[in-house]
């Protein structure tokens, strides 16, 4: 055995016969320490270059892609496709461990270390002496403890910590309205938030006739904010509906684009009237179909 010692307080043996073998043991605990193992060899000397010249900036868009690769492996069912997404997406975060261990700032370890002790701190009802009635209690205690433990300066948390900047802004929406709702910022029913969403359209309606585009996207934004208050108050995920929505204008359009080549057309050059004939037709099969199969298109 070859050991390589990681900058750091953690030492991670690598196995120097790997190259002809397997570098899998049995348990989870082995193969994650394999995995440790693998990746300071990718980034130590004689590793791979791509991965040694790598950097947290540079490792950001990988990391995105991953994350919806496996929320794609979700939609589509599939145990192997999830299994190969969930491993991609876990090579990120020892990726990203390996780099802060190359620059002494933390390792692998203080991340589990840190994740375990929170969720120990997060879950008295479970490794302490509380008692909560349910799943809706034991989230509330959940906000309760979270907003106690303040920030990393040591300030009180707000209610709507924890939803980064970054997210999908329909995502983001529902992320902050949930937040908001924990603590009683919320519509009781979502019909008082259709009865909102309905005032937001008629200002909106009356931004288009007369008001500056700037003033006609602030409108529309209110409006798509409301739609995903009545959605979430309705027990529906707008962001899945809208992504939903894309994946059936994705496969109708594909559809319609090879009605058209299969009379020697493109869609650039078909009409409307013949596009919307074209779309309409793939509806009614798609529907036809959907029947037929017992499912939903």
């Amino acid at each position: 055995m070859l050991e390589l010692a990681a900058t750091g307080p953690v030492r991670v043996v690598y196995n120097a016969f790997a190259a002809t073998g397997s570098l899998m043991a049995n348990s989870a605990g082995d193969r994650f320490a394999s995995l440790l193992s693998l990746m300071v060899r990718l980034r130590g000397e004689g590793g791979c270059p791509w991965d040694r010249e790598q950097t947290r900036t540079s490792l950001k868009p990988f990391l995105l892609e991953e994350t919806y690769e496996v929320l794609e492996a979700i939609d589509q069912g599939s145990r192997d496709h999830l299994v190969e997404e969930l491993g991609d997406l876990l090579f990120q975060v020892v990726f990203h461990c390996q780099i802060a261990s190359e620059r002494a700032e933390f390792t692998i370890d203080d991340v589990v270390a840190r994740l375990c002790d929170k969720m120990i701190r997060r879950h008295p009802h479970v490794f302490g002496d509380r008692v909560v009635a349910d799943a809706r209690e034991a989230l509330a205690q959940w906000e309760q403890i979270k907003r106690a433990e303040g920030d990393a300066s040591g300030q009180p948390r707000s209610a709507l910590d924890g939803v980064p900047d970054t997210l999908p802004a329909l995502l983001r929406a529902q992320r902050l309205q949930v937040k908001a709702g924990r603590v009683g910022f919320d519509w009781t029913e979502w019909r008082q938030a259709w009865a909102k969403l309905r005032e937001e359209i008629a200002e909106l309606e009356a931004a288009l006739d007369s008001e500056p585009t700037e003033r006609v996207g602030e409108e529309l934004g209110d409006v798509m904010f409301s739609m995903v208050n009545v959605a979430r108050l309705r027990g529906v995920d707008a962001e899945d509906c809208l992504r939903r929505a894309t994946v059936k204008f994705t496969r109708r359009f594909r559809e319609v684009e090879a009605e058209m080549r299969a009379v020697g057309r493109k869609v650039s050059e078909a009409s409307a009237e013949d596009l919307d004939q074209a779309w309409e037709s793939v509806k009614v099969r798609e529907r036809r179909d959907s029947n037929q199969n017992g499912t939903e298109r």
